[in-house]
């Protein structure tokens, strides 16, 4: 059995973006390879569907597909103030901006072993039980 992975919004923008096909591409392989394992929480789906408003252009409906879309392939699950306090936490031990704080409480409250990420420092090590990778290292 493979291990609980968590998804960062980045990798859900870069899934649906065709402005940059090689990160679409890893997006694309991440969700396939892991997709009966793997998590995100309600706070990437408020992020990237602020994201598909603003920056993509679409309207409700295709952001409602969309996320029917995801529902159906990732486990989304949700986080309660417990996770919040537990992301002050990891905000002062780690020094990272409260939202990915955020995304790494819920990750770790999940039992995630591998927080997949673009805007976090890769190979960190949380708690000695999540480790952050940016997949999209070796692109140049």
């Amino acid at each position: 059995m493979q291990d609980k992975i968590f998804l960062d919004t980045n990798i859900l923008i870069y899934f649906y973006s065709a402005d940059e096909k090689n990160k679409q591409d890893i997006a694309l392989n991440l969700i396939d390879k892991y997709s009966d394992c793997s998590l995100i929480s309600i706070q990437v789906i408020n992020e990237l569907s602020n994201i598909l408003f603003k920056k993509f252009k679409l309207s409700s409906t295709e952001i409602e597909n969309i996320v029917l879309e995801i529902d159906n392939y990732i486990n989304i699950v949700n986080f309660s103030t417990t996770t919040q306090i537990k992301a002050l936490k990891i905000k002062e031990k780690y020094k990272l901006q409260f939202y990915d704080s955020l995304i790494v409480a819920t990750a770790i409250e999940n039992s995630c072993a591998i927080l997949y990420s673009e805007d976090m420092q890769d190979g960190m090590l949380i708690d000695n039980v999540l480790t952050i990778i940016n997949p999209f290292k070796n692109i140049i």
